[in-house]
């Protein structure tokens, strides 16, 4: 039973980030002023290149609730695709905002900084959970 909560548990905060990658690119393309770090058309160009990794992302998330929520096998595929979509995106977003001093760019440097660090521990933390679980997954129970 606690096997079920816990799958259960994770479905939905799977489905609630998805929903929240999805808000965020409606945001961005309604008001991007809401958001944006910094105003240089560099910096727009490099935001306008994620909505399709992040599509992709949000695809893997949406696909991991599902299967987790329905016992299915594929859920450990689908979890493990999602962190390493997660962990790529990650990266990219890291190395750009280091280079680019993002982070200490006022206010929307500290969301950016929040948005990094709340990826790192839910990129580590769903990988580290289907992993642990992994016989588990692959069997659907």
């Amino acid at each position: 039973m606690d096997e079920t909560r816990a799958r259960r548990r994770m479905a939905v905060l799977l489905a609630v980030v998805a929903a929240v990658v999805v808000a965020y690119w409606v945001v961005w393309f309604a008001d991007r002023g809401l958001l944006a770090s910094e105003t240089r058309p560099a910096y727009y160009e490099f935001e306008n290149a994620f909505p399709v990794a992040d599509g992709w992302l949000v695809v893997c998330l949406a696909a991991s609730a599902w299967t987790l929520w329905t016992r299915r096998a594929g859920a450990l595929g689908w979890l493990l695709c999602g962190a390493g979509a997660g962990g790529y995106l990650l990266g990219m977003d890291v190395l750009y905002d280091l280079e680019h001093g993002i982070w200490a760019r006022g206010a929307g440097g500290i969301v950016e900084l929040g948005i990094n660090l709340a990826t790192l521990v839910l990129t580590a933390g769903v990988a580290r959970w289907a992993w642990r679980r992994r016989e588990a997954l692959l069997a659907g129970r």
